[in-house]
């Protein structure tokens, strides 16, 4: 371990493989995985259409880059539009989320002829510098810093201080429909079709990060679409590929039509494997209605969460959620992998963040609604 440099503090395990929503660790001992490597492993661990998709290409063809056509490629960006909301008809791959929303601002200020953003305090969209700049959390910016002009941040959920903070300057008001790494903060239909109504007046662009909120996480494709709110581009990691590297920013046809080529690029995103993996996954959530089995397992999940004493609230919707405990949540995180359980935290330190495949079924959340009450009054009893 040596050899890396410092990234996360790690969990004291050394995994070994992983099948649907389990991890096994090199000595054989099975963890229920609530967080699926930072929401990543959306189709569960090592599904077996996906694993054969992946196989199938590396047999035929590991690489090319998007400088020859692809006909796989085609069938991947061609499923994603046909699952996205309606006026979003175009899409460019890269491989992050910062990658895409790096990208997402660049079409904004290429669009619009402007420069500034508007952003959410307490939202997360990545670590590199442009996406570091939007970024509404201060631990992370702090190092980093100076970051990009021109951005300004107002709090989430606050329609008044948007409208305040918005000008005929405004490139981009950009945010997480739910921002998990906040404490999965949630805001009404309202503030939502509020932003939309004032993108439009102002003449700025409306970008989604769904870094965390898409294919399939919330219940719906998208969070995109929900309650007739359309933004003008939407940006996609994590999930989109169950585990290999891929993003996508899904764009508005009037976005679409003002870009040339050579404006836009990249050596890795859309590859081979990265495509035959995001097709797999995309028929995988259709053929076996994962998004039906998010909204019913988690509405009789956080039911019965919201019942388990040291449990205050229960935020989030589908496989997004976030339960403030009447304890550290990273103790109470780390007694629960002592027995058996891996779940997030969030930077509010009261909470725990739940990001778990979405093939998980009732019975396999039975053990951890089973041991986290003992887990939260092991850790206030210490």
């Amino acid at each position: 371990m040596d050899a890396l440099l410092k990234t996360y503090k790690r969990l004291p395990v050394e995994l070994e493989r992983g099948e649907g929503v389990y991890v096994f660790d090199s000595a054989g001992r099975r963890y229920l995985d609530l967080y699926a490597g930072h929401a990543v492993t959306s189709t569960g661990h090592c599904h077996p259409r996906v694993v054969r998709a992946i196989q199938d290409q590396a047999a035929k063809l590991i690489f090319y880059s998007n400088a020859a056509g692809l006909r796989l490629r085609e069938q991947a960006a061609s499923l994603l539009i046909r699952h996205a909301p309606r006026g979003l008809t175009q899409v460019l791959f890269a491989n992050s989320g910062a990658e895409a929303n790096e990208n997402a601002l660049k079409m904004a200020r290429r669009h619009t002829g402007r420069t500034e953003v508007v952003a959410m305090a307490g939202g997360f969209h990545g670590r590199t510098a442009g996406a570091m700049s939007v970024t509404g959390i201060e631990k992370y910016r702090r190092p980093s810093a100076p970051l990009l002009p021109g951005v300004t941040f107002v709090p989430f959920g606050d329609l008044a201080a948007a409208e305040a903070a918005v000008s005929d300057r405004t490139a981009a008001v950009i945010l997480e429909p739910i921002q998990s790494m906040a404490g999965v903060k949630t805001a009404p239909a309202e503030y939502f079709a509020g932003l939309r109504k004032l993108c439009d007046r102002s003449g700025a662009l409306l970008i989604y990060d769904e870094v965390q909120t898409g294919i399939g996480r919330t219940g719906t494709m998208f969070f995109a679409g929900r309650d007739g709110v359309l933004p003008d581009l939407v940006t996609l990691a994590k999930g989109i590929a169950s585990g290999v590297p891929l993003s996508a920013v899904l764009v508005s046809a009037p976005v679409a039509e003002k870009i040339g080529y050579g404006e836009f690029g990249t050596t890795f995103g859309a590859g081979p494997l990265a495509m035959a993996a995001l097709k797999a996954t995309l028929e995988t959530i259709e053929d076996e209605r994962l998004l039906e089995n998010v909204t019913r397992t988690s509405l009789g999940l956080t039911e019965r969460l919201a019942r388990i004493p040291g449990v205050i609230e229960v935020r989030g919707l589908g496989f997004l959620l976030g339960l403030k405990v009447a304890a550290d949540a990273a103790k109470v995180q780390e007694e629960l992998f002592r027995r058996g359980v891996i779940v997030g935290t969030a930077d509010e330190p009261g909470v725990l963040r739940l990001l778990p495949p979405l093939t998980l079924k009732p019975h396999d959340a039975e053990p951890f609604v089973d041991i986290l009450g003992p887990a939260i009054e092991a850790v206030t009893a210490r």
